[in-house]
């Protein structure tokens, strides 16, 4: 690109707490400037996201204007230069530019400065490296106006060097690749991040879980993970056998049943064809409890389901409930190869919408009325009558059920004789 782009003209820049928060720091010598991905995301088209404010202004000094406005100021990170503004509710982190005086890891040591290109150089991709001062004017040092025009994910100076700084940017390269790239990733960069990947075991699983997760719903998540599943970068990051032909599968259902990007249900794609399986991702990336519980769920014997007719389904369905019912059987389409024009898989998918379980209808005073006391017989009974509830289809006639009912009774009497 010949000139320099504008954006002296977005809303989200021109007016509201951002702009008041540029005229708070632009004045007696100080300057401040929108820094990274809201300024990568306006140059593609696309929302600007998370705003983030880089200033020459020392923390200390953003608190005392902050106070002096009237806007609430938080401390959030203020050793490493971060005080998150609010205003009408929304926060804004302002950093105090920075440059590397030593670099290890996530605890490199950091020297507040004032030189914009120093801290456009210490960060991770040339796209990520821009900013836009209060007037408009994009400002590039580090070639990420070219970058991002072209769609290429990059990394700032020596790929090696950035990796080493901090092995995350190795997901990070192909999660900004899997929702902002085009084409191939960067050559240098992706072997870079095979040379980097038993970095990956030096990270917490907090850290990997954040980003894998974020990885998975990017729109370009499947030729992403086969690329890294290439460089043998997955079975670094899931500690296991991963499933690249279900993950593209999955994403291609979902797309056509018009549903929402799920990181679980692609994550259990990518990496579980049993329960053990869920176990063991679930350690390695620390999820939370609801996210082990659906990864296992889907795990739970969903091969089943490729015989299975539609009173199978219904009784399934009741079992596991919509939800769990509805991840599974995309798990199994999935891994039956995932064909969108399976008339088949299709309807065991819309079994939630077309029909909803009844409840149970017999309780626990139905067998009391029957001579049977309260205590564990009583809920063996009920058990073994929801069962042939079940088996006989969801009956609720006054008949059919009296009929079950009676034989459940009598066979658990019949067992507490002999």
């Amino acid at each position: 690109m010949s000139a320099v782009p504008m954006l002296a003209d977005a809303p989200w820049l021109i007016s509201g707490g951002t702009a008041r928060v540029l005229q708070l720091l632009n004045a007696d010598g100080e300057e401040a400037r929108i820094v990274g991905g809201a300024v990568r995301n306006a140059l593609l088209g696309l929302v600007p996201g998370d705003i983030d404010i880089a200033t020459t202004a020392l923390p200390h000094e953003v608190m005392r204007r902050a106070k002096a406005a009237g806007i609430k100021a938080v401390p959030t990170g203020i050793d490493h230069g971060t005080v998150t503004l609010v205003i009408d509710g929304q926060p804004y982190e302002v950093t105090t530019l920075r440059e590397d005086t030593e670099t290890f890891g996530r605890k490199a040591k950091v020297a507040f400065g004032r030189d914009w290109v120093k801290d456009a150089e210490r960060r991770d991709f040339t796209m990520n490296g821009l900013s836009v001062d209060a007037d408009g004017v994009v400002h590039d040092y580090v070639g990420g106006i070219a970058d991002a025009a072209a769609r290429r994910v990059r990394f700032i100076g020596d790929a090696d060097q950035r990796i080493a700084e901090d092995f995350l940017r190795i997901l990070r390269f192909f999660r900004i690749h899997a929702a902002f790239g085009a084409g191939d990733p960067d050559r240098d960069g992706y072997l870079a991040c095979i040379r980097g990947r038993a970095g990956l075991a030096s990270l917490s699983a907090e850290r990997l879980r954040m980003e894998t997760l974020k990885l998975l719903v990017a729109p370009g998540a499947s030729a992403a993970a086969l690329a890294m599943a290439d460089g043998g970068l997955l079975q670094a990051l899931t500690g296991g056998v991963v499933y690249t032909g279900p993950l593209a599968a999955m994403i291609a259902i979902e797309r056509e049943l018009g549903l929402t990007a799920s990181s679980t249900r692609r994550l259990a794609a990518l990496t579980v064809a049993v329960t053990e399986d869920a176990k063991r991702v679930a350690t390695r990336l620390r999820l939370s409890n609801a996210e082990t519980k659906a990864l296992d769920s889907m795990g739970h014997r969903w091969w089943r389901l490729s015989t299975k007719g539609e009173a199978d389904a219904r009784r399934l369905l009741y079992r596991l409930g919509a939800e769990r019912y509805h991840d599974r059987v995309l798990l199994g389409w999935a891994r039956a190869g995932g064909d969108v024009s399976s008339s088949r898989w299709g309807a065991l998918a819309e079994l939630p919408q077309r029909w909803i379980a009844p409840k149970f209808p017999l309780r626990a005073a139905d067998f009391i009325a029957r001579g049977m006391a309260e205590g564990p017989s009583l809920g063996h009974v009920l058990t073994l009558a929801e069962d042939a509830w079940l088996a006989a289809d969801f009956p609720l006639e006054e008949a059919a059920l009296a009929s079950i009912a009676d034989q459940a009774a009598a066979r658990v009497s019949r067992d507490e004789r002999t």
